[in-house]
């Protein structure tokens, strides 16, 4: 800024934070009550799966091509306004059109739904990409930690606090227009205050523009998505087998559970290999220990990102609510997590400190199990409740930390090149847990119905392993960080 920092700085820049999450929470409700509508109980699983793969590589590939392209903007309103404004407007295009699919039935309406939720991602994007360059572009490096601590509040536990009371409550009561003009308001207002923020255009030309970072992304979430796919269907068609030998369901329980560990694991094992070396090349065998760090972060996320997605299904299939029913719980479960990771985020960077990074990570991944098993023991509400937060309380400790312990491997020189990584494992945790996953709850409700929520319980559990997996990796990562004694 050529001006003093002043206090409402510290919202214009970052509100737009606060929209975003509203509406990725709100449609995490109701994406999946749509999908269960238009495909069925026996599909449900299968389907979202479907929806999160392609939807959550299109969100990767938007994101960073848009904030590229808002990096060399020379418009005379800003490098980055133009683009959160033009996404916002069409942001509530879509969303409108979303709300219009609720009178749709059958496949027809779930396709209609899938191409709206690609085109809403790519509106969503175009805005986010352009809102991450705010606080680089504006900030002097002296304050950024303080504004990135105002971003963390306005991201993660207002908007969970604000669709649990007001989205939530609406969709759980039908309403699902309401629910949809809540978030709608949100965004708008929260792209009406980000245009106060005081942009100042490019000077310069800049110089021509280097596809070759998102040609490299491009070709690393292609060779992503097709282990995806290609583990996916193997899964399926190992369960197709197992139908037909018309197992017993503890024995299907056991297999089908092993088969989804292996399936997972290899996603992430395969596919966090693949993106390195296309990424940094012959320089990944020198530093082996950022393989595993990635490793260790995709497979954490696996768990983290999909027990937040299925939360919906989970409590119909565990607590036998009705679909829209399950909305109002389901907000709640994620405001409790999302304030318990702001509680353990704020004193990780001193048990990091005191403890060590590698130690900090580990102990997040054992205690997301412990909360996983806990929200399994027991189909009650309460018990839920406090398995989610414990796995809040771990997933908090978990960013600080294995962020920090990524900083610490990659080279100096090229640490956005490396770290950009961490965005791939992002999207992919979402895509690996949801395509893989949703066909695995979906078989036992179509084989084993007599056994009410098996499927989900099996699912959840299969994540719970995921973090016992990340620890795993983490013990073939070099921890460059001393203790302190």
């Amino acid at each position: 800024m050529n001006r003093p920092t002043r206090w409402h700085d510290y919202i214009t820049i970052n509100i737009y934070f606060l929209g975003l999450t509203t509406l990725s929470q709100t449609f995490g409700l109701v994406f999946p009550l749509l999908v269960q509508m238009f495909v069925g109980e026996a599909s449900k699983g299968t389907y979202y799966g479907i929806f999160r793969l392609w939807t959550l590589m299109v969100a990767l590939l938007v994101q960073a091509m848009m904030g590229m392209i808002s990096d060399r903007s020379t418009l005379r309103w800003g490098r980055r306004r133009p683009f959160i404004f033009i996404g916002t407007l069409a942001d509530l295009v879509f969303i409108t059109a979303i709300g219009f699919t609720a009178g749709m039935e059958g496949m027809t309406g779930f396709w209609v739904l899938f191409a709206l939720g690609i085109l809403l991602q790519i509106s969503s994007n175009t805005a986010h990409g352009a809102q991450q360059g705010l606080i680089p572009d504006l900030v002097p490096e002296d304050q950024r930690g303080r504004f990135s601590g105002v971003k963390a509040i306005l991201e993660i536990p207002l908007p969970l606090i604000l669709v649990s009371f007001t989205v939530g409550r609406l969709v759980a009561a039908g309403n699902l227009w309401a629910g949809l003009l809540v978030g709608m308001a949100v965004i708008t207002l929260a792209m009406l205050i980000t245009m106060l923020v005081k942009e100042q255009p490019l000077q310069e030309a800049p110089p021509r523009l280097n596809w070759s970072p998102f040609l490299r992304l491009l070709v690393m979430t292609g060779a992503f998505t097709a282990i995806i796919l290609l583990v996916g269907q193997a899964v399926q068609l190992v369960g197709r087998w197992l139908a037909w030998l018309n197992a017993s369901p503890a024995v299907l329980f056991i297999v089908v559970g092993f088969l989804g560990i292996v399936a997972m694991g290899t996603a992430v094992a395969l596919g966090v290999y693949l993106s390195v070396n296309i990424s940094v090349g012959s320089a990944a065998k020198d530093n082996p220990s950022f393989t595993w760090w990635v490793i260790n972060r995709l497979a954490y996320l696996v768990g983290a990102n999909n027990l937040s997605a299925f939360a919906v299904y989970f409590l119909q299939s565990r607590l036998g609510l009705e679909r829209e029913k399950a909305a109002a719980p389901a907000s709640i479960l994620i405001m409790f997590v999302g304030i318990c990771i702001l509680l353990s985020a704020l004193p990780s960077g001193w048990l990091a400190d005191r403890f060590g990074l590698k130690r900090m990570v580990a102990l997040s991944g054992f205690v997301a199990a412990f909360g996983t098993l806990i929200a399994l023991l027991s189909p009650s509400l309460p018990v839920i409740y406090v398995g989610g937060s414990i796995i809040g309380l771990a997933t908090g400790l978990f960013f600080a930390s294995n962020w920090a312990l990524g900083t610490e491997l990659v080279p100096k020189n090229e640490a956005g090149r490396y770290l950009g990584l961490s965005n791939l494992a992002g999207a992919g945790a979402g895509a690996v847990g949801a395509y893989i996953g949703g066909p695995i709850a979906d078989f036992f409700t179509r084989y084993v119905p007599e056994v009410e929520g098996l499927g989900y319980v099996l699912l959840f559990a299969i994540y719970g392993v995921l973090f016992l997996l990340s620890v795993a990796a983490l013990t073939r990562v070099k921890d460059p960080k001393p203790v302190m004694r």
